[in-house]
């Protein structure tokens, strides 16, 4: 996938306009750009391998996920690797869904967290009937308190975001997979395990009678957190 047809996409998706499957939701793509601080996959640019820098686990110091085309030209065969294109088709658990890495890239691609933090993100203002963070944590799980601000007031809710080792209950009411076992790349992008690995998505449930204005995400000690992407269905 090529870095105008990505552009257009996420465009596309954030302006709400491509509807989730054959449902009446409208999915929204947020724009979360603005909070990224890290680059945990490897891409290919110009033909030669742009390398992730801060990775996934170890305090950002361990590992990387790569794209299948920069597995294919690291020499990993049948490796389980990040889809090219990053638009991660809607599923019975979650909307389409746009990570915000692609083939092509140089810079950062989502916002790591090492111990007790925060940030905040602003959505379009809407009623929103599911609103999805994609999500990793590594070194343990991560207790997050996530405080969901409205025209109205707000409320905070605690989710414990488990392992990207472990597996998710298949019918779990919150968490679910965005992509499942991938392998992981260690520093020169040499892999260092093959499978198991995941990105979770996390539905926070936002108040579907409010309007949603605002998303705020306090992280406790334990765990490495990644935030990937903010995906919001609405009516």
């Amino acid at each position: 996938m090529n870095l105008k047809r990505t552009i257009f996409l996420y465009m596309f998706l954030l302006l709400g306009v491509m509807a989730n499957g054959q449902q009446s939701n409208k999915t929204i793509q947020v724009n979360i750009h603005k909070l990224f601080n890290a680059r945990p996959v490897t891409t290919v640019t110009n033909g030669k391998l742009q390398s992730w820098v801060t990775g996934i686990d170890g305090g950002g110091k361990g590992d990387g996920y790569l794209t299948a085309a920069a597995a294919k030209l690291n020499g990993d065969k049948n490796a389980h690797a990040l889809p090219d294109d990053p638009l991660i088709p809607a599923n019975s658990s979650h909307p389409a869904i746009m990570l915000h890495y692609t083939n092509g890239d140089k810079g950062n691609q989502t916002r790591n967290v090492a111990g007790i933090d925060s940030f905040s993100f602003e959505v379009p203002h809407k009623k929103y009937s599911g609103l999805y963070l994609s999500l990793t944590s590594s070194e343990g799980a991560s207790q997050l308190h996530i405080r969901l601000s409205y025209t109205d007031g707000s409320e905070t809710r605690d989710f414990l975001l488990p392992d990207y080792y472990a597996d998710i209950p298949e019918n779990d009411p919150n968490i679910s997979y965005v992509v499942h076992d991938q392998a992981k790349w260690g520093p020169g992008n040499k892999m260092t395990e093959s499978d198991h690995h995941n990105i979770d998505v996390l539905n926070i449930h936002p108040d579907p009678k409010r309007i949603l204005e605002k998303i705020t995400v306090s992280k406790d000690n334990n765990g490495y957190l990644v935030f990937w992407a903010a995906t919001g269905t609405t009516k």
